[in-house]
């Protein structure tokens, strides 16, 4: 039985997976657990995909110096927020080859900040596996603020 059969399901609607899941999947701890929440996974077809929840808060740490003034979510924690996401779906997507392993990040590519986060800001946050080849995860991801997209990259990462 694969660990995606045996992770239970949230009674809340539009909640697939919850905070204590994404716990279970993820190694990040708090303060740099970035998913708050897993709306829908999809294993079906040639790329496996994810849509998760950042609910970005008020009372986040960085906000203090990043900008006491106007506080916005800083660019890298955004890029690692779609790299959880991404990890999440490459875990679940690649679970025998993965076991025992841990993802680490390697790479940006092509990211693009198109508009700030700020606290209050629900984020919709979408990422597709493109390819999984000898414990390398190739990733495309989105994030969205309802309907408008506010950062994309291209990322791997390593499972070591």
């Amino acid at each position: 039985m694969s660990l995606l059969e045996t992770l239970p399901k949230s009674n809340t609607p539009g909640v697939l997976y919850d905070e204590s899941v994404v716990m279970q999947i993820l190694p990040q701890r708090d303060p740099f657990r970035f998913i708050s929440y897993v709306k829908e996974i999809s294993l079906e077809g040639e790329f496996p995909q994810i849509v998760a929840v950042r609910e970005v808060k008020a009372d986040e740490y960085y906000f203090k110096g990043h900008f006491p003034q106007e506080p916005i979510m800083p660019g890298v924690l955004q890029i690692e927020t779609m790299a959880q996401a991404g990890c999440i779906i490459g875990l679940l997507a690649h679970e025998k080859e993965v076991e025992g392993k841990r993802p680490a990040f390697m790479g940006v590519q092509e990211c693009r900040f198109r508009k700030p986060v700020v606290p209050g800001d629900i984020l919709t946050v979408k990422v597709q596996l493109n390819k999984f080849r000898k414990g390398i995860m190739f990733f495309e991801g989105a994030i969205y603020r309802g309907e408008e997209l506010v950062s994309n990259a291209t990322l791997t990462a390593a499972m070591v």
